[in-house]
């Protein structure tokens, strides 16, 4: 967000801001994406190979499905006490990665901290989504997740010469523990007003948007997952120097706020998703640093947005609980993502590249429809 902006936002809108987005950088873009920078670690550490890597990611994204599923079903879950637990239970889990054992041990703990990071996420997202003028508000929410891989990428980069893998993920444990704190003061809880629910919950748009948001969770997994390994398979260091470009240009979430203002969040979503659709052919079609480089920038540039303009559309057509549906969808698609691809895995990741690039065109054409059909109304 720009510097402007923030001065220009209330400090009653500020404050859970800035502590939702400090909460979205530890749960998402520490606790739940560090495993992509610090995979190829534990892959030349030959802990795990590839194939292992693609199943443990399966799991920790089944136990995001499950997560957001349960508090979809039962939104009084949504508490500040399941939020602080979510909190130390994810911290947990991240620091039991380092002990020995099959590879079911660190599938069972990434499932565990996908339950976490999903509770952590739908909490955030919620207090956000209460918010009166929640536009501001979500744009530095949603860019705490850039921030948070952006930093984890910078202790990939930095610490991976000298640690090994079992003391990233100690320093990643302790990372994600840090930037949760802050929202410890959010006010979460899944109490509900009078039952008002738009007609439109079950209207096309709705489904579209469903539909859209839950393939772009497999579209988008699949990049998230390997980007850092098929871009370092030959050079480790550009592979993290990637993923530190994915956060900045996550960061900024706000500057797709700013396009759903000008436009509308159909359109920016429409144009979010085309773009990220380009990333994933972009990593199919070549091999140049330069690529990588534009790809990781488009990724990085639209994941958050897509997620933010996904959610507030959702919010518009139903009330804030469609956060914990839509979160369902996503989790759903991301469980998928890598067991489609994982077969088609082997000396490379140009197919499933190309599996991620036909998702996204699907997701771009369900958005497409979304539009179409709210312009309806």
């Amino acid at each position: 967000m720009t510097g402007s902006a923030l001065l220009d936002t209330p400090r009653r809108i500020l404050a859970p801001a800035l502590a939702a987005g400090a909460g979205l950088a530890g749960a998402v873009g520490v606790g739940r994406f560090a495993y992509t920078p610090l995979l190829p670690a534990m892959v030349d550490a030959h802990r795990i190979d590839a194939h292992d890597g693609a199943l443990i990611a399966a799991a920790n994204y089944g136990g995001y499905l499950a997560g957001a599923v349960l508090l979809a079903r039962h939104p009084d879950l949504n508490s500040r006490n399941i939020f602080r637990i979510s909190a130390g239970v994810l911290v947990a889990s991240e620091a039991l990665v380092v002990l020995p054992g099959p590879t079911v041990l660190p599938a069972l703990l990434r499932l565990i901290a996908g339950v976490a990071s999903a509770v952590i996420f739908v909490g955030c997202a919620g207090a956000i989504a209460r918010l009166s003028g929640r536009t501001h508000a979500a744009g530095i929410a949603f860019g705490g997740v850039g921030f948070g891989i952006a930093v984890t990428g910078l202790l990939a980069l930095a610490a991976r010469p000298v640690l090994s893998w079992q003391g990233l993920w100690l320093g990643a444990a302790g990372l994600t523990a840090l930037l949760l704190l802050p929202a410890f003061r959010l006010d979460i809880h899944g109490r509900q007003g009078a039952e008002v629910v738009s007609a439109k919950r079950t209207s096309a748009a709705w489904r579209a948007l469903l539909i859209a948001y839950s393939l772009e969770g497999v579209g988008y997994i699949v990049i998230g997952t390997f980007l850092v390994a098929a871009v370092g398979a030959h050079n480790a260091t550009v592979g993290s120097a990637m993923w530190v470009i994915v956060g900045a240009t996550a960061a900024p979430a706000v500057l797709w706020s700013i396009a759903a203002h000008r436009w509308t969040p159909t359109t920016a979503l429409v144009l979010a998703l085309l773009a990220q659709c380009a990333s994933s052919a972009l990593l199919a079609s070549s091999t140049t640093v330069w690529s990588a480089i534009i790809a990781a920038a488009l990724f990085g540039g639209t994941f958050m947005g897509i997620c933010m303009l996904a959610i507030q559309i959702g919010t518009e057509l139903t009330d804030h609980r469609a956060a914990a549906t839509l979160t369902a969808g996503y989790g759903a698609g991301q469980m998928l993502g890598p067991l489609v691809v994982a077969p088609v895995i082997g000396d490379g990741y140009v197919t499933a590249f190309v599996i991620a690039t036909l998702v996204l065109a699907a997701a771009t054409a369900a958005a497409i429809i979304v539009a179409r059909q709210l312009k309806r109304t």
